[in-house]
């Protein structure tokens, strides 16, 4: 016999199986020596309260033995001389396309700029070390895309827009702990998701997919409205419809879309600062009690949001037990984000404190950067000649919020001496617009320097944060604090464009054959909804693919 039991238990009681065979047995007045197992299907942690308490969704198996197998396998066939798709970007957008283009038949030729996952480190690494960030290989370019090396969170509210069960079995399937499928806010860690993509590019190559790495596209090939294929950078050409998901800092792809007429709009996006607490605090704080998580919690997470004159200023990416990364694409940059290792273990916890900022507000003069001189043959060059373009004809660039974003990027930079050494600024300094004479220790490899975030981050964010974090340290007591330290800058919140598509078809509004993508087509927020939304684009090709 098989019976599932909703709970309310103390940490200590949902430590164990045996614990939980314990409580079990008590309450509900079974012989312990006839429960097999017990198997939790949901958890979550109710902090709430002084006490606390973990929400437990169970089945027991009473005089019964356990199925084995704890997740829901995919069949992957072999689509060896089946027709060909190319997927553009092997993050989770096209990773997720892929696998369920091998599902529906067809053969996906997979095409990525970076390196592989593994060979990635070596470049990540000298962001640290040398301060030298590889344009084609960084924390956004390479296998497994942003979320392979910025945590492997897989927590998302899309549940509207496709199976997102689906999406985390196949991460089981490929050697993730099937814990993501209990845990309200599931997370495989940054060092335990490499693997995972290794095991899924395995996957398309043994069904018969190819994967290029060291390969970026440069153009769509485009005839009579309608994508024929795509060249790339040495030289080759690759025949095919295009699933188009490049992430939200393929800033080049943006620009040829632009410059070739290709229809897309101005999203508005959050900018801010990643914050950065020691653990034990930020433990103390969420649980509260003096003594931190004890022996039966996690590192403890938190989330605010409030609306401050007019725009959203909410915390973004929440990362306990974490280090916060450098996460520039290229050179003249400062970019920074977050990650945790999977037991979330550091002594510090880091989140993006972000502001809201919509496409009307690039007119409000208080989002104006400081004057600064373009790099000769920078991409902020680029962008500011097709922004130039657009004025003469009286229009406003759709991406005018991108070059925002690169300007306050090599703003940051240079206010680190044109190294990757973050700008820094501790939390109630700031609110208090007073220059921070010194630092705590930070995760933050390369270093931090003192800076005065308040005066030359744009006023429009800098004063919304500020009173942002009065507010969250009155509803949380201890959060505003000199302990605290603000690490400039986080922009890459989202992609600063949406390439449209039609809401049926999936396919661009005006190009037959392109089916933009996940989050740099500005259709998905993270992981497992660019996952979702990359299998919503590979079963729209097949239709595709089956009407033609």
């Amino acid at each position: 016999m098989i019976n599932e039991y909703q709970l309310r238990i103390l940490p200590e009681q949902a430590a164990s199986e045996q614990s939980l065979k314990t409580y079990i047995s008590r309450e509900k007045g079974l012989d312990i020596r006839t429960i097999n197992a017990v198997r939790i299907l949901k958890k979550s942690i109710d902090a709430r309260q002084r006490t606390i308490y973990i929400n437990v969704k169970v089945q027991v198996f009473i005089n019964e033995a356990p199925d084995t197998q704890e997740y829901i396998p995919t069949e992957y066939k072999n689509v060896s001389g089946k027709p060909q798709v190319i997927v553009v970007g092997a993050g989770p957008g096209g990773l997720f396309a892929a696998l369920r283009l091998i599902e529906l038949g067809l053969r996906p030729i997979v095409i990525e700029r970076g390196k592989n996952v593994r060979e990635r480190k070596e470049d990540l690494a000298k962001i640290s070390r040398e301060h030298k960030v590889d344009p084609e290989s960084n924390y956004s370019f390479g296998e497994g895309g942003a979320g392979a090396y910025s945590d492997g969170k897989l927590y998302t509210r899309s549940k509207k827009r496709g199976n997102v069960d689906k999406i985390l079995n196949v991460f089981c399937q490929h050697g993730a702990s099937t814990s993501i499928l209990i845990d309200a806010h599931p997370h495989i860690g940054t060092d335990k998701l490499p693997r995972v993509i290794e095991n899924m590019r395995n996957t398309i190559l043994e069904c018969g997919g190819e994967v290029h790495f060291k390969t970026r596209m440069d153009a769509i090939i485009i005839e009579k409205n309608k994508v024929v294929g795509i060249e790339t950078n040495d030289g080759r050409t690759f025949s095919g419809p295009v699933i188009l998901a490049t992430g939200h800092s393929a800033r080049d792809v943006y620009r040829w879309l632009y410059a070739n007429g290709v229809k897309m709009e101005t999203k508005g996006l959050a900018v801010g600062v990643r914050l950065e607490h020691p653990s034990m605090l930020i433990d103390q704080i969420q649980y509260h009690n003096k003594n931190g998580r004890g022996k039966y919690l996690p590192a403890a997470e938190y989330s605010f949001v409030q609306q401050v004159d007019g725009r959203g200023v909410y915390s973004f990416c929440m990362c306990p037990g974490g280090f916060v990364v450098p996460a520039a694409s290229g050179p003249h940059q400062l970019v920074v984000n977050g990650m945790s290792p999977s037991n979330r273990g550091t002594k510090w916890s880091n989140s993006g404190m972000v502001v809201e900022i919509r496409p009307e507000d690039l007119n409000d003069p208080t989002l104006q950067l400081q004057a600064y001189e373009v790099i000769e043959g920078s991409t902020e060059q680029q962008t500011d000649e097709l922004i130039r373009q657009s004025s003469r004809n009286g229009e406003t660039s759709v991406l005018a919020m991108m070059q925002f974003q690169e300007r306050l990027e090599q703003i940051c930079w240079r206010q680190a001496n044109m190294r990757q050494t973050a700008p820094a600024q501790r939390m109630m300094d700031f609110t208090r617009k007073k220059l921070s004479y010194d630092l705590p220790v930070t995760s933050y490899s390369p270093g931090i320097i003192s800076s005065p975030l308040h005066f030359w981050m744009p006023k429009f964010i800098s004063e919304r944060l500020s009173k942002g974090f009065e507010m969250f340290g009155r509803s949380s007591r201890g959060f505003l604090t000199n302990d605290a330290v603000m690490i400039a800058i986080e922009t890459r919140t989202s992609a600063p464009v949406r390439i449209l598509r039609d809401n049926d078809t999936l396919q661009h509004v005006t190009i037959e054959g392109l089916f933009p993508c996940g989050e740099g087509a500005g259709y998905a927020g993270g992981i497992v909804s660019a996952g979702v939304d990359g299998e919503r684009c590979a079963e729209a090709m097949a239709a595709y693919i089956n009407r033609i």
